[in-house]
């Protein structure tokens, strides 16, 4: 990315009629459960309550954990069973307006500002009941526990679940997952983070306490009443871009002009001149963040203070220098340390430095002028216990591959997962609808047939427990994916390049390829992708291929787009881990590693 410098502003810009960076930035209260209070379980109520994003608008009604915007950081050790009862206490009505709007030429885009544009409320959206299913977004638990979409609760009812931690130190999230409505019910406010800690980070002796912070970024939109005064009642706002072959609307992903973090819009935080450790989480429907850190005064960026150590599975073997611009989409999580020792006296911006975003700023670090004496020295190495996995290294496994198909595929309005088997190339037409080959640096050509497409064809994957699978996603063209896999973390093994969708080989009004997709290379892959992940950027023209254990649960599991509204809109598919043993009787002893079943 070029390195100009990001236009500072003026300190006290209104920007779409709020004011930045006056307003604290709030830190969500924390629930450490002791041994008998993990096993006896807790309980955190879902409620309906009062929130304010900024200090210039009305209080905004929202649906919170315990009663906070975000919830409170769940904090646990390692290997310490807890059981929660997500219990659903929510009344009232929902608390967001949904519009569906169309772009005006030679007017800015819907999305980009506050206000319903001329669209009329879904009355659909308006009326529906407070249905929940919590997630523990990145833990290995059984099936029963993960908060199957589909098992919501209703008011007075509770969700039960146990969660083993038997993981490395880490940062998950919680978050609502219900069926068909996720993006509007996590749009509500229903989200928070979760802890797990263990004796390598504590070795470590990074910055905790006051000085390890959760920073959970999400975008909104408000509305506005009949005068264009912001009301503070949550809108999702989504940009009409065609109709489908029913007529009905296709719509871009929620992004919107508001950026809130914990839940206060363009909030300032006062830091001593010191270390500092940030938990950050992009907990917003789908905007792709690119994180940068800017001198306030001048605009320009701010290098050798930021590191990042740790990503969506935990540590990274070593610290990563934070000089470019950090791109996190939806789910992800960042470990980083900023020294602030360095920056004395300066006042700094977060910004999204992504192409086309019309209002970057995120927050603003005001830094202390007195210095500080600390013991803590950055590592040369973060994680003793982490082993990079290659193609030469990785165990014995099975392979998948999962087309994601462009917008407007086959007459489908909204991109698309298939699941694809390979087969012999004189059992299908070529070419013809769901059919794609694939041709290898050595000149094989693969022949894989679509299975199943949507939640709820047919279960196309099952998968052997405490297996091993290499999984890959090819983004056959449109918006980039953010793909995770629940139950398991991976690595990335490599980012295989393919053609550009225009005019290649991949007929998107058929909906297959007329000649085989042929490999040009391969994209680097980031130091900090090279970490363990359970979400993964999956862009137009590349294949990315992860590798993971299936191990520590059974049961069935869900992969998705982490774009929420692509997710409800069908881009969520079931998978399934059992015993070996067990599955050699299913289907008259299918079980094999290739989702033929």
């Amino acid at each position: 990315m070029t390195e100009t410098a990001i236009d500072p502003a003026p300190k006290q810009e209104a920007v779409a009629e709020l004011t930045p960076f006056l307003d604290v930035l709030r830190v969500p209260p924390v629930l450490r459960p002791g041994r008998r209070e993990a096993l006896e379980g807790i309980e955190v109520e879902l409620t309906a309550t009062w929130v304010r994003l900024h200090s210039q608008l009305p209080p905004t009604r929202v649906w919170a954990y315990a009663g906070h915007f975000p919830g409170p950081t769940v904090e646990v050790r390692r290997g310490r069973r807890l059981r929660v009862a997500w219990t659903n206490r929510i009344s009232g009505d929902y608390p967001v307006t949904a519009v569906e709007a169309t772009p005006v030429p030679g007017s800015p885009p819907p999305s980009d500002v506050p206000g319903r544009s001329g669209a009329a409320p879904l009355a659909e959206v308006a009326a529906l009941p407070p249905w929940t299913v919590t997630h523990l977004h990145g833990a290995p638990t059984g099936g029963g526990n993960d908060g199957w979409t589909e098992n919501a609760v209703s008011p007075g009812d509770s969700q039960l679940a146990e969660y083993p931690n038997d993981h490395r130190a880490v940062a998950w999230w919680y978050h609502d997952h219900a069926m068909d409505i996720t993006r509007w019910n996590v749009f509500t406010g229903l989200a928070g983070m979760y802890l797990v800690r263990d004796e390598e980070e504590d070795a470590l002796r990074l910055p905790h306490g006051e000085h390890e912070i959760p920073l959970i970024v999400q975008d909104r939109n408000l509305d506005q009443d009949a005068d264009g005064r912001l009301t503070g009642r949550l809108l999702h706002k989504t940009e009409i871009v065609a109709q489908d072959a029913q007529g009905k609307n296709v719509t871009k992903a929620f992004t919107g002009p508001y950026t809130l973090v914990n839940g206060v819009i363009w909030p300032h935080l006062d830091v001593e001149a010191r270390w500092y450790r940030f938990r950050l989480l992009n907990a917003a429907n789908a905007r792709i963040f690119q994180f940068r850190l800017v001198d306030e005064d001048t605009g320009a960026p701010v290098r050798g203070a930021a590191w990042q150590i740790g990503t969506d599975g935990g540590l990274l073997p070593r610290p990563v220098p934070l000089d470019a611009p950090l791109s996190v989409a939806p789910a992800e999580r960042m470990d980083v340390l900023v020294d602030f020792g360095r920056l004395r006296g300066r006042r700094l911006r977060l910004v999204n430095a992504a192409p086309g975003v019309r209002y970057p700023q995120v927050m603003q670090f005001r830094v202390g002028r007195d210095p500080v004496r600390e013991s803590f020295v950055l590592p040369e190495v973060i994680s003793t216990s982490f082993r990079r996995i290659t193609h030469e290294t990785a165990p014995e496994h099975g392979h998948r591959l999962i087309a994601i198909t462009p917008p407007g595929t086959a007459g489908n309005g909204h991109p698309a997962l298939w699941e694809m088997h390979q087969v012999d190339a004189g059992e299908v037409q070529i070419p013809s609808e769901g059919v794609i080959q694939l041709k290898a640096a050595d000149g094989t050509v693969r022949t894989y047939r679509r299975g199943a497409r949507a939640f709820d064809d047919a279960l196309g994957f099952m998968v052997g427990h405490d297996s091993w699978e290499q999984w890959s996603f090819l983004n056959l063209g449109g918006p980039t994916h953010p793909m995770h896999i629940h139950l398991i973390d991976f690595q990335v093994l490599g980012r295989d390049l393919y053609p550009a969708p225009a005019g290649g080989p991949f007929d998107q009004d058929l909906g297959g390829t007329r000649a085989p997709l042929e490999r040009t290379g391969q994209a680097p892959v980031s130091d900090g992708d090279a970490g363990w992940k359970d979400v993964i950027q999956v862009p137009a023209g590349q294949m990315v291929n992860v590798i993971g254990r299936f191990h520590g649960a059974k049961g069935r599991f869900m992969y998705h787009c982490h774009l929420l509204e692509h997710e409800d809109m069908g881009m969520m598919r079931p998978f399934v881990v059992m015993p070996d043993e067990v599955m050699a009787f299913h289907h008259g002893g299918g079980g094999d590693h290739h989702g033929g079943h």
